[in-house]
């Protein structure tokens, strides 16, 4: 575990909003969640679209670096409506998740309100929190839908979520795995934590990295 500062507590005194990612980031990348989620968007696309499954890959990937998701590509580029998309490519197997009593009670003892916002929908973050064992840990969960389906890092999809919330950036701190999703929380004010592998490269968007989130946010509330 590494951080930029070395008294993380005192960087983080002023926060009274807890924005954690959902996907690799309060559950490890060796769960693998996203080959389930990536074979049935590709399935999905190739039903949707007639195309073959390396079209589909391509398309999805292309998707997913140009718009911030897979389905705001779909939507942009060819219409297509969100919610069958959004219920098929979530519905994978979470039996193989261990829960995490520790990142529970870490994120319990956080001062003031704890939220989840991912880029994929609220009733799949439900699942795989219940999956964790975290049900019950956050005051909110938010997905996609809640910001008019546009995807982080767009800063419009962060501004809908945060005042549907009543967060102020300003007192709130962002967990995520994926560095160009902490970009405009940054911008905005918020402690930025990149959650990962170590041995990565910081962006200076990012205050703290950590590749043991229950060790690092218990720290927190000390």
């Amino acid at each position: 575990m590494t951080s930029l500062l070395t008294d993380i507590a005192e960087d983080f005194a002023h926060v009274r909003a807890w924005v954690f990612d959902l996907d690799n980031t309060l559950y490890p990348p060796q769960a693998r969640l996203f080959d389930q989620i990536e074979a049935r968007m590709r399935a999905w696309m190739m039903a949707a679209l007639d195309v073959d499954a390396a079209e589909a890959d391509r398309l999805r990937a292309a998707y997913w670096e140009q718009h911030g998701t897979t389905l705001a590509g779909l939507m942009a580029e060819h219409g297509l409506p969100a919610d069958d998309f959004l219920v098929d490519v979530h519905d994978i197997d979470l039996s193989h998740l261990a829960a995490a009593p520790a990142l529970a009670r870490a994120i319990t003892a956080l001062p003031g309100r704890r939220i989840v916002y991912t880029n994929g929908s609220e009733p799949y973050a439900r699942r795989v929190l219940a999956a964790r064992g975290l049900s019950g840990v956050f005051d909110a969960v938010y997905g996609v839908e809640h910001a008019g389906l546009v995807p982080k890092p767009q800063r419009a999809a962060f501004e809908a979520v945060f005042a549907l919330d009543g967060l102020a950036p300003e007192q709130g701190a962002m967990f995520e795995d994926d560095p160009r999703n902490l970009a405009v929380p940054h911008a905005m004010g918020m402690r930025t934590v990149l959650v990962g592998p170590p041995n990565v490269t910081l962006a200076d968007h990012i205050h703290h990295h950590t590749d043991d989130l229950a060790g690092f946010v218990s720290q927190l509330s000390r």
